[in-house]
């Protein structure tokens, strides 16, 4: 065989790979996406709730023809609340060609994951809410809620102008979750004018709260801030119970959420918190979806539930948007993208994303009385100030 018809052959054998690569991840009529969620070990009950709200979004989308006419397909991997095991999770969605990937929830995982979906210039969902997430200029990784850096202010605000905050304890979990809503929060507060008073740090997966409930006790603050995962922020407020801690305890989201409800019982009445996302909220497609997903799952959904549900219909919204089903034409159509509930009812509440793949919406303060959520106050979205 001649130098040239080798150089031809080997051309298009080339293209041919080519095309198929680019065709793969919608081939046969689907949109193939991967789901990276912590189906086990401490962030189970986030990835699993994650989970059935994608499930219940995925099936109502493909019942009603898809998106522009393909089946959306899943496949979901277990990251096992892992760092380590969420990047080789990601490299292998990266070799299936998929469309998109949603996860891991974790903060810690999407940090170290989502550098092998922007390089292989696939969109990336994600529930972890560190401010860092989107500080490192990805072009293709998502918030399905508030992060950090709109969230810890307002919380913060409703600390010192409605609960009179001059001193604060923050017991935070020593992750980067935990580490990047410390430092959000003690900014936030610094700049009303607060002063956290304790600081206090705990390990992921922590036992006994006796020791950081009574550090914060004994600070004497105006209130108390927790902001850990879901089974620690249980046993928090259990031992702040138990030592009869009287000053208000509040929150950032998993405080007072239905799984840490559940597991704190009685403990947790009383305490209250800025939340992004509560299916309790006075919105009807809110209790709409919350209905259909009891029905479907047996069980009430938290925050997470919420935000698989909706990352699948804002996926539906900008693929619509773009006008293809092309991965860098949709990450382009996600900038700035405005979803309002008028068009697409099931993202349940007008949603819109900046630049840097931050999301902003209305928001709630909550306090839980006779074990569920109550809304006190409704927030408004930063860009309707």
């Amino acid at each position: 065989m001649s130098i040239q018809r080798r150089t031809l052959l080997a051309s298009a054998i080339s293209l041919a790979a080519a095309l198929t690569t680019s065709l793969s991840a919608h081939a046969a009529g689907t949109i193939r996406i991967a789901a990276l969620q912590e189906l086990s070990g401490t962030g189970a009950t986030v990835g699993t709730n994650f989970k059935n709200g994608m499930d219940l979004a995925i099936q109502e989308i493909n019942a009603a023809g898809g998106i522009l006419g393909q089946k959306i397909e899943v496949t979901y991997a277990d990251t096992q609340s892992n760092p380590g095991v969420s990047k080789g999770l990601a490299q292998k969605a990266v070799d299936d060609d998929v469309f998109a990937v949603f996860g891991p929830g974790f903060s810690g995982s999407i940090l170290v994951s989502m550098n092998e979906t922007k390089r292989a210039q696939i969109p990336n969902f994600t529930g972890g809410e560190a401010a860092s997430v989107t500080m490192q200029g990805n072009p293709y990784v998502f918030r399905t809620a508030l992060g950090q850096q709109v969230a810890m202010p307002k919380a913060a605000r409703y600390m010192v102008q409605t609960l009179k905050a001059k001193t604060v304890a923050v017991i935070y979990g020593n992750n980067d979750y935990g580490k990047g809503g410390r430092d959000m929060i003690t900014k936030a507060l610094n700049e009303l004018g607060a002063k956290v008073v304790a600081d206090i740090s705990t390990d992921p997966g922590k036992l006994d709260f006796s020791a950081p409930v009574l550090q914060a006790k004994q600070s004497n603050a105006d209130v108390v801030f927790v902001y850990t995962n879901e089974e620690e922020a249980a046993r928090c407020l259990r031992e702040l119970r138990k030592q009869g801690v009287t000053k208000p305890i509040f929150g950032e989201t998993v405080l007072t959420g239905q799984k840490v409800i559940e597991l704190a019982g009685d403990a947790a009445n009383g305490s209250m918190a800025h939340i992004g996302l509560s299916v309790d909220a006075p919105v009807p497609a809110m209790r709409a979806f919350k209905s259909r997903f009891e029905k479907a799952f047996r069980y009430i959904p938290d925050h997470n539930g919420i935000k698989g549900y909706t990352s699948v219909y804002v996926m539906k919204a900008g693929i619509e948007k773009a006008g293809k089903v092309d991965r860098i034409a949709f990450a382009k159509a996600m900038k700035g993208l405005k979803v309002s509930t008028a068009q697409y009812p099931n993202v349940l509440m007008d949603v819109s994303f900046d630049d840097k793949g931050d999301l902003d919406r209305e928001s709630f303060i909550v306090e839980v009385r006779g074990g569920k959520q109550v809304v006190k106050e409704v927030l408004p979205a930063l860009n309707k100030k």
